[in-house]
């Protein structure tokens, strides 16, 4: 992992900059594939929903208050989408962790996917929290053409991201 860009103090994470491991996928982009796996241990690329809008969101672990948040309020969120958008919620914790964690908040609408075997997700897409090797939090929304049309990179790793302005960019593709 020594061999990827590195980019100092692109987050803080309890207050302290943290360093983060990959590129930076920008709006405009062609969006990075990458390789996890679903809560039955299969593999999602970015060509498993090929045709869809994408509405990806990353978080360190469900574990966390912060994270169980995120993932509750967008679950709410997005109930009323069409099935033309693709909803994930992207993190470290092992599948099984995941499929409980779901099992236990009442999670339907996101799909929760495990970027724990090679992190090629947080590594694709300039997220992985150097030495901690958990993702950093953030939203992207890409098109039904891989293009990435927004970015929210959370300053602060233990805040939630602004979730009006992550519907409103998926809304704006429907």
């Amino acid at each position: 992992m020594s061999d990827y860009q590195k980019r100092e103090a692109a987050v803080l994470f309890k207050g302290n900059p943290a360093t983060l491991l990959g590129p930076e996928v920008k709006v405009g982009d062609v969006a990075p594939d990458f390789r996890v796996v679903d809560n039955g241990l299969q593999p999602v690329t970015l060509a498993t929903d090929a045709g869809k809008i994408r509405l990806i969101t990353v978080v360190p672990s469900l574990d966390t208050p912060v994270c169980d948040a995120m993932t509750r309020h967008f679950n709410q969120d997005v109930s009323s989408l069409p099935d033309s958008v693709a909803v994930y919620t992207i993190s470290v914790d092992l599948p099984f962790a995941q499929k409980r964690w779901c099992g236990n908040a009442g999670i339907d609408k996101v799909q929760t996917l495990s970027d724990y075997q090679d992190r090629s997700f947080g590594l694709n897409y300039g997220l992985l929290l150097e030495g901690l090797k958990l993702l950093a939090r953030a939203v992207y929304v890409i098109d039904e053409n891989d293009k990435v049309v927004y970015v929210e990179l959370v300053p602060e790793v233990t805040a939630e991201p602004n979730y009006t302005a992550a519907l409103e960019a998926v809304k704006k593709l429907l």
